[in-house]
């Protein structure tokens, strides 16, 4: 455990203990929805006292655990100082229904609702929340912290035309070498590593019924066995990777990031050979979607994209890709 997972540990105990209970509408007005999600709603809301506009995030206390919410909070409050992070504002308090805490306010909506399907972004843009958002990550990072959800829907922006934008939602965000359940979903931001989950394996769970004679006897009985992985930054470089594309290109380069892909299976082909002899390769089939991009930006998706963890590009790194172009003179997708 690090120094700064300890301070959190400490700090969520320490706000358990002061943890008010407030009417919402006593101290603040309530203006706008700003955003909803399984976890609950963020609502633009204007402090009566104070008269300064803050987003209120509201969890519903029937499916969160408060220990959840704690971590949340105080992560975004002692450690989200980079200006590309979302921060908490100092306020935490518990209704009848809900948890809530009060954050920046991002009033320009997400990033989800600026890409365009099938266009994209223009490229100075992307280019811009690319060097945003890698500075956040390598932030966290450096605190010993992995986002783990990043996505355009958790990308905020302070002004309309994404010259600053914030990286937020910190509640998948875990420790640097935590053990935490492996999950498989399907989606291009799911890593590669995490197709062990893929597959659920079954174990003997050893359960009991009770027999005619009122014993207790064994049975076999099968359970999906849990599969556990270790946190590692690596997870948010994958996920910076296929934000990237998405700005681009307005779309996925695959479905889902599995061997049986076709297009993931065309990637892996192209990112071991190269783009001139994976145009001979699929010559006669659809061209690889990464054919679109320049050698610069084919780099940085070699890097960030690399199917083995421990060889995946840093955060960090983004900079060695920015100011040059990142697409071919005709956007092909």
């Amino acid at each position: 455990m690090t120094t700064h997972t300890r301070l959190l540990d400490e700090l969520c105990h320490l706000t358990a203990q002061s943890l008010a209970s407030l009417e919402t509408s006593d101290h603040f007005q309530i203006i706008k929805l700003l955003g909803e999600g399984s976890y609950g709603k963020v609502m633009l809301a204007m402090h009566k006292k104070r008269g300064t506009p803050m987003a209120l995030k509201f969890f519903r206390r029937d499916s969160t655990c408060l220990l959840s919410f704690l971590r949340e909070y105080n992560l975004s409050l002692a450690f989200c100082t980079h200006p590309s992070l979302t921060s908490a504002l100092g306020i935490a308090f518990s209704t009848p229904t809900h948890y809530v805490f009060a954050q920046q306010p991002c009033i320009y909506g997400d990033l989800y609702d600026v890409i365009i399907p099938g266009i994209g972004m223009e490229e100075n843009r992307v280019q811009q929340v690319s060097s945003q958002i890698s500075g956040a990550l390598t932030h966290l990072h450096s605190l010993g912290f992995v986002h783990r959800d990043v996505k355009p829907e958790n990308i905020f922006l302070c002004d309309r035309d994404c010259r600053w934008v914030k990286l937020g939602d910190f509640g998948m965000a875990k420790a640097v070498g935590a053990r935490v359940p492996c999950i498989w979903y399907s989606s291009p931001y799911c890593t590669p590593e995490s197709k062990i989950a893929r597959v659920t394996k079954k174990i003997d769970s050893g359960c009991f019924e009770v027999n005619n004679n009122g014993n207790k006897e064994k049975v076999h009985c099968e359970k999906p066995e849990r599969m556990y992985c270790t946190v590692d930054p690596s997870t948010d470089s994958w996920a910076l990777g296929i934000l990237v594309y998405a700005m681009l290109t307005g779309n996925h380069p695959w479905s889902e990031t599995v061997s049986d892909n076709v297009a993931y299976k065309r990637y892996l082909q192209w990112r071991k050979w190269g783009i001139s002899v994976s145009e001979k390769i699929w010559s006669h089939q659809e061209p690889s979607r990464f054919m679109v991009f320049t050698p610069l930006a084919a780099g940085l998706f070699r890097s960030l994209l690399h199917p083995q963890p421990k060889c995946r590009g840093r955060p960090e790194e983004m900079g060695e890709f920015l100011g040059g172009a990142w697409l071919m003179d005709q956007k092909k997708v």
